[in-house]
């Protein structure tokens, strides 16, 4: 499968901007739609987004626009990073545009709090037929600032089709971006959107005061919980100890370029959530996910105590000293958990 035509990403975000500089620095001409119109002027006549990627020089090989149709129409491979909340809505405004059997590469981490459908669930409820696209999954530790500094980088991509994967894998790999593909996409969606809750309680805990013990135990947990959630799901428990999983949750609860933990501190330092976002101008994904995984948790069932504390404290004002000792005194528990085995057909 050749890949070599324009590319088509949605979405110019610090990580949108950050995928479209990769792509146009190993030749790729690459239109980039962007929704405010001072980012389009910015890319175009500055060649840098000032607003969501300031430092950087962008290659002009990217052209931004503010017209969807024209990233949409005419690209075999495009790259969807538009926010959680907003996917759905611009995927409905792209459908009549896209070329018949496109490659959709969605990079966005969340889950639709209406339906509670993963990115690439959204794509599958709109598709005109199974066959109509092709839509997979890339995921990982990836801090937009450090790819866009040349840090070397891992990420997985996750699709059904092997022979698709290993052509796009080709398209984004780079001698600082190495890209592992994988073939269970539930899995690797769900570690990329849940990890933001579990950063979000990490950062709480830092606001709180609280020691490295503690941020070590809520990663633990929070890895253990959303590998339940998972596997119910029909998800390969290995894919959590990987890069999407158990790596993306170290960077994300770790990092001090993590929105997630970065609006989880300012909680546990006492202040309230619309507070903290009215100051932000990018989205902190794990707010929003927060509530779609404490319901999706309730529909299929599952336990998962991190991240109904999360929930509380943000939609139920719950005090974050509160909800952690509820955590503490909760029913104790045995650690290890067995699951069944993903299924072979699946392999």
């Amino acid at each position: 499968m050749e890949l070599d035509g324009p590319i088509g990403v949605v979405g110019a975000g610090s990580w949108g901007t950050t995928l479209a500089w990769l792509l146009a620095d190993k030749g790729y001409h690459v239109d980039l739609w962007a929704y405010e119109e001072e980012v389009v002027k910015s890319i175009n006549e500055l060649h840098e987004n000032s607003l969501y990627l300031p430092g950087f020089h962008l290659s002009e090989k990217i052209i931004a626009h503010s017209e969807l149709q024209r990233v949409a129409k005419d690209h075999d491979l495009l790259v969807m990073v538009v926010p959680s909340h907003v996917y759905r809505g611009v995927a409905r405004r792209m459908l009549s545009f896209l070329k018949p059997a496109a490659i959709i590469v969605s990079a966005t981490k969340g889950i639709e709090n209406e339906t509670l459908l993963t990115m690439s669930g959204i794509w599958k409820e709109l598709a005109p037929s199974p066959d109509s696209l092709q839509v997979l999954v890339l995921s990982g530790p990836s801090f937009a600032r450090e790819v866009a500094d040349r840090i070397p980088t891992a990420v997985a991509l996750a699709a059904e089709h092997l022979d698709t994967a290993r052509a796009v894998q080709h398209v984004f790999a780079t001698k600082n971006f190495r890209v592992y593909t994988n073939k269970d996409k539930i899995g690797v969606e769900l570690a990329g959107a849940l990890k933001n809750v579990i950063a979000l309680a990490a950062g709480v805990s830092d606001g709180l005061g609280f020691g490295y013990n503690t941020r070590a135990a809520l990663i633990t947990r929070g890895l253990a919980e959303i590998t339940r959630l998972g596997v119910k799901l029909g998800a390969n428990p290995l894919t959590f100890s990987g890069l999407s999983g158990v790596g993306d949750l170290l960077l994300t609860c770790t990092g001090d370029l993590s929105r997630n933990r970065k609006v989880g501190l300012q909680l546990g330092q006492g202040r309230k959530i619309h507070e903290i976002l009215a100051e932000m101008r990018m989205v902190a994904e794990g707010v929003k996910t927060a509530k779609s995984a404490y319901f999706l948790a309730k529909r299929m069932n599952v336990e998962m105590p991190i991240s109904e504390k999360v929930y509380e404290v943000l939609y139920q004002d719950k005090e974050p000293k509160t909800a952690v000792r509820e955590l503490m005194e909760r029913e104790l528990k045995q650690e290890v958990e067995l699951h069944h085995s993903w299924s072979a057909e699946t392999t």
